[in-house]
C-alpha cells in the first residue's frame, strides 16, 4: 500500500463545487486542496459560503488537505496590509474547513529587474505571513511558481532557511521548476528535500508544455520513489493542467494556456492514472 495520501485541485474537474466533490468520490479520491469553488476563489468566500462549503465536503466525506490560496501572488511593489488581512480571513477559513495546510506565493518580481534588489521586502512579508500563522495549527507551503522571487531552487531554499519555523515548508512542484529552466531531479529536489511538506503532481515537457506525471522531465518517479524511501507520507496533490478551465488564464499567464482544449474529469481522470502507474511501481 502507498504511504502516500492523494488530493487534488477538483476545480479543475469542474467550476461547481458539488461537481468536483462528485468526481473525486468517483476516482476514490478522499481528499482535496481547495482553491475554486462555483467559479469564485476561496480567499472571496463569505463566512455563510465556507459553511456550506463545508457541508458539502462532509456529505461527499471528502477531507481538505490545503487551502489552495493565492496568498503571495501579487505583485511585491503592491500595498501588502490588504493582502495580510486576506490571508488571516484564509487562515479562518482554513480552521474552518480543517485544513492543515495552507499553499502560498512570494510575490512577482518587477519585470526585467533583478530580484535580489526585493528579498529584504520579500523576507519582511513574508515574515509577517509566517508570524500571523505562528500558533495556528496549520502549516504554510511554499509553492515555486515562475516570476515570482521563490522561482527558483536557491531562491526557495533562501526562504525556507531564512524563515525557519516549524509551521513552514516547501510545496514542492516539479512542473513550475521546469518552466523556470530548473533540473528538478536531483538538483532542486536535493536542495530542498529537508523541507518539503507538500507535493503537487505537475509534470512538463523541456518546453514548458504540463504533461501527465511521467511523461515529462521531471524525473517524477525517482523523486517520489526516493520520498517514499525518506519516509514521506504526506500528500500528493493532483494538478494537471491538461485542459483549460475556468480560472487557468489568471493562474498561468503564459501562451499555451490558449491553445489547450476544454478540461474536466477526462482530463483529472488522465493524471490521476498517470500517478497511480507510478505508485504501482516503486
Amino acid at each position: 500500500m502507498s504511504p502516500f495520501r492523494l488530493s487534488g485541485f477538483a476545480d479543475e474537474i469542474d467550476a461547481d463545487f458539488r461537481t468536483q466533490l462528485n468526481g473525486l468520490n468517483e476516482l476514490g479520491i478522499g481528499y482535496i486542496e481547495v482553491r475554486g469553488v462555483n467559479g469564485g476563489n476561496i480567499s472571496t468566500l463569505t463566512a455563510a459560503q465556507i459553511t456550506e462549503v463545508k457541508h458539502q465536503l462532509e456529505a461527499h466525506g471528502v477531507q481538505v488537505s490545503s487551502i489552495g490560496s493565492p496568498v503571495g501572488k501579487i505583485q511585491i511593489t503592491d500595498e501588502f496590509t490588504p493582502h495580510l488581512d486576506m490571508f488571516k480571513r484564509i487562515l479562518d477559513t482554513a480552521h474552518t474547513l480543517r485544513s492543515p495546510f495552507i499553499r502560498v506565493f512570494s510575490f512577482y518580481m518587477p519585470e526585467g529587474e533583478d530580484p535580489s534588489l526585493y528579498r529584504d521586502e520579500v523576507i519582511d512579508r513574508m515574515g509577517a505571513i509566517v508570524e500571523t500563522a505562528k500558533g495556528s495549527g496549520i502549516t504554510l507551503v511554499h509553492e515555486n511558481e515562475k516570476h515570482i522571487y521563490g522561482d527558483t531552487a536557491e531562491r526557495c531554499l533562501d526562504l525556507m532557511t531564512t524563515l525557519k519555523a516549524d509551521h513552514w515548508g516547501s510545496a514542492f512542484d516539479p512542473a513550475n521548476f521546469i518552466q523556470c529552466e530548473e533540473e528538478v531531479f536531483p538538483k532542486a529536489f536535493s536542495l530542498l528535500k529537508p523541507y518539503i511538506r507538500y507535493v503537487h503532481i505537475k509534470d512538463a515537457q523541456a518546453d514548458g508544455q504540463v504533461v501527465p506525471a511521467g511523461y515529462g522531465v521531471g524525473r517524477v518517479e525517482d523523486m517520489l520513489r526516493t520520498l517514499k524511501a525518506d519516509g514521506y507520507e504526506g500528500f500528493l496533490s493532483l494538478e494537471p493542467h491538461l485542459g483549460s478551465f475556468k480560472g487557468l488564464a489568471q493562474l498561468e499567464h503564459t501562451d499555451w494556456v490558449d491553445s489547450l482544449e476544454e478540461g474536466g474529469l477526462h482530463t483529472f481522470r488522465i493524471a490521476h492514472r498517470a500517478l497511480l502507474s507510478i505508485l504501482n511501481r516503486i
